[in-house]
Parts: structure tokens; C-alpha cells; sequence
């Protein structure tokens, strides 16, 4: 969990970094890693789960969506997060208050999300592909961290 939290943290970093590249450009990168990022993770997951190639086109139509619901609400919440953090004005008792329930109720939302399309997964996946999704999960972000690990790795000792 802490290491999906690191990992979504890096992401986040990632996705906002307005004052590396022209706003342009950023745009066009931002649009090509994301979608290199997604066919890296189909191409894992299928891979882990034993995906036919029929289950895949069904699974990633409906896993995106489930995806997209979930990355909206985590949005919503880090865009309170930095809004108070980085507010120059005082922040009142009440905002502090509405920024951390978001923050720890994000998670609860995500999880009722992901249930929501469990029933869904059921018609598309065997009952082993469905029980070995979040181990996959975890697996992927797990595989991140150790490429970001070597990367980092690798820079510090050039």
C-alpha cells in the first residue's frame, strides 16, 4: 500500500510538472506517456492474469472506465489537498476539516467504485483471473517501484 501510495504520488508529480517543458509540448507528452503507461499496464495484467484475447478487449473496456472513475475522485481530492496546502490566505478550521475527511474517505470511494464493477469482472473473467486482479495489481505497482528503484539507481552512480 505505501509503495501504490509512492507510486501514485510520483505519477501525480509526473502529470503536474508544468515548469519542465512549454505548455505545448507538456501536453503532448503528458497525453503520450499516459497512454504508453496504460498499454504497459493491459499488456502486464493480461499477461498475469492469462487473458484470452477476447477476455482483454472486454476486461480493458470496462477495467479503463473503473480506472477513470477512480483516478477523477483522487484528483478531485489532491486538487483539495494542494489548495489548502498551498493556499497563501488562512485556512479555516471548516476547509481543514472538508480537505482531510476527502482525504481519508478516498479510499472507502475507491473501494465502493471498484466493488460497483465487480459483478461486471464476473462476466468477463474466470473466478481464478478475478480472485488474482488485485495480486496483479500489486504486482504491477510493485514492478514500478523497482523500475523507478533502477533508474534511480543508475543516475546516482552516473
Amino acid at each position: 500500500m505505501k509503495r501504490f501510495l509512492l507510486l501514485f504520488l510520483l505519477l501525480t508529480c509526473v502529470f503536474s510538472s508544468v515548469d519542465i517543458f512549454a505548455r505545448g509540448q507538456e501536453d503532448v507528452d503528458k497525453v503520450k506517456f499516459i497512454k504508453e503507461f496504460r498499454e504497459y499496464k493491459h499488456r502486464f495484467l493480461a499477461k498475469q492474469l492469462e487473458l484470452s484475447k477476447e477476455q482483454e478487449n472486454a476486461f480493458f473496456e470496462v477495467y479503463d472506465k473503473m480506472e477513470a472513475e477512480t483516478d477523477k475522485i483522487a484528483s478531485e481530492t489532491r486538487d483539495l489537498e494542494r489548495k489548502i496546502s498551498e493556499s497563501n490566505d488562512d485556512v479555516s478550521d471548516l476547509e481543514y476539516d472538508t480537505a482531510t475527511d476527502a482525504m481519508f474517505e478516498l479510499k472507502i470511494k475507491e473501494g465502493e467504485i471498484e466493488k460497483s464493477y465487480l459483478e461486471k469482472f464476473r462476466s468477463i473473467l474466470t473466478k481464478r483471473q478475478l480472485f488474482m486482479l488485485k495480486s496483479a495489481e500489486r504486482n504491477f505497482n510493485k514492478a514500478l517501484v523497482q523500475h523507478q528503484n533502477r533508474l534511480h539507481n543508475k543516475r546516482a552512480r552516473n
